[in-house]
């Protein structure tokens, strides 16, 4: 192989001009007529034991060239690309230009670079730390969620169901007197007053005791996910086989020593404050980060490829498939609940791609302006740190996980050290 010229087409576009000798081409196509050989009949021979000559003579000698580029090019151009030097940031796009047995294989490849990156002042950046106040609304909100975990739940069965009972039912839903899909249910607990169902339909359980059947009218959301059912009016048929309520118990000492490690409620109080208040501190550190690195990626120029933010959406979806895929649940599937197509989900990820991909790059370009370098031990350490968090051996991991890809997300966390140890922080 020979990249015999490397052009810049435009900003962040390279073509690579390729030549594959005439020796190369010709190791390619006896490999081609060996993997299709079994393939083709000539008369006198049994399938696949026609020579090679025989089987060009008779279809031309042209008829393994395409096999032969398709074994060739992939190495070819990956090689390429290695000897131009440069950093490309999505798959080539390929054109052979030109074959013969005589002068080889030439191929035109043209790449998409990772752009040059300008970052200014970001070191001493001004940020505010707003450290949010613990309130003693926050910390009841804590004990009551106490409470409620320890509440009882106590059968009724002497008066009708009230807003806030949870009650047991059957129903099942119809439009113009017809049954419609995936409007019936057995055993149904429903929480009255937690809106789990469309409006007006909680409201109307509500009066009514064990054992009655009765009607509910109610006309669906304009838009409802299921386009059938969009602003219909229905009826459903329901009865009511159970009502309970939840008993909340009152937050004193006794309830604090049966809950918690706490044997007063003072106690019990005090260690929710500090907590609260250690949370605030957390919040605020993070929201600092977070305001300084969109301060970086202001400071930032660049012309980055479109291909590189399309690339991260895809991998966001890909990881949004990961995440759905031990719940059973598809990507048809996961539309389908949320009323959306893949097209909407995708551009929910857009501007969150396009920050990280921005972020991405001036950190990497302040590790490169900072000269921070990562040792192999270094990097060595972070893959053990990967291996024990996913149960795997490090030489499994090695095999998924490029040590230099780790050695660039380490240069990058230490570059956010850079700026966050530079920064000037005010409180609010």
């Amino acid at each position: 192989m020979s990249l015999k010229s490397t052009n810049k087409v435009e900003t962040n576009k390279y073509e690579l001009e390729i030549e594959v000798s005439a020796q190369e081409f010709e190791e390619a196509i006896q490999k081609a007529y060996l993997r299709e050989k079994g393939k083709i009949q000539i008369s006198g021979f049994r399938k696949g034991k026609a020579p090679r000559k025989l089987i060009e003579r008779e279809y031309g000698e042209e008829v393994f060239f395409e096999q032969a580029v398709n074994i060739l090019y992939p190495a070819q151009v990956d090689n390429a690309v290695k000897e131009s030097g440069l950093e490309i940031v999505a798959r080539p796009d390929v054109e052979v230009t030109d074959v013969s047995k005589a002068e080889g294989v030439k191929i035109k490849a043209i790449v998409i670079t990772k752009p040059e990156v300008e970052v200014k002042d970001y070191k001493g950046i001004e940020v505010v730390k707003d450290v949010k106040t613990v309130t003693d609304e926050d910390v009841e909100k804590q004990t009551d969620a106490l409470r409620e975990k320890n509440a009882r739940i106590i059968t009724v069965d002497d008066r009708a169901a009230e807003m806030g009972d949870d009650v047991v039912i059957d129903f099942e839903g119809f439009k113009d007197d017809v049954a419609f899909d995936g409007g019936k249910g057995e055993d149904f607990t429903l929480g009255l007053g937690s809106g789990q169902f469309i409006p007006g339909f909680e409201e109307q359980v509500a009066g009514h005791n064990i054992g009655e059947e009765f009607d509910i009218n109610v006309t669906f959301p304009e838009d409802y996910n299921v386009e059938e059912l969009k602003g219909a009016p229905v009826v459903f048929k329901i009865k009511l086989k159970s009502i309970s309520k939840k008993e909340i118990p009152e937050l004193d000492d006794e309830m604090v020593k049966d809950a918690t490690e706490f044997d007063t409620v003072d106690e019990y109080k005090a260690d929710v404050r500090k907590k609260l208040e250690e949370n605030a501190e957390h919040f605020a550190e993070h929201e600092v980060e977070d305001k300084l690195m969109d301060k970086v990626v202001e400071n930032m120029t660049a012309e980055i490829p479109q291909v590189m933010f399309d690339n991260r959406v895809n991998e966001m979806m890909m990881d949004l498939e990961q995440r759905l895929a031990p719940q059973g649940i598809t990507m048809e599937m996961y539309c389908q609940f949320t009323g959306q197509d893949i097209d909407t989900v995708k551009k929910a990820y857009v501007e969150q791609a396009e920050k990280q991909v921005k972020l991405r790059l001036a950190l990497e370009k302040i590790a490169e302006l900072e000269n921070i370098e990562v040792s192999d031990d270094e990097a060595a350490e972070e893959m053990q740190k990967i291996a024990d968090q996913y149960k795997m051996k490090l030489d499994e991991v090695k095999k998924y996980i490029n040590a230099e890809d780790v050695k660039k997300d380490i240069a990058v966390g230490k570059a956010v050290e850079v700026v966050k140890n530079s920064a000037v922080i005010k409180d609010a």
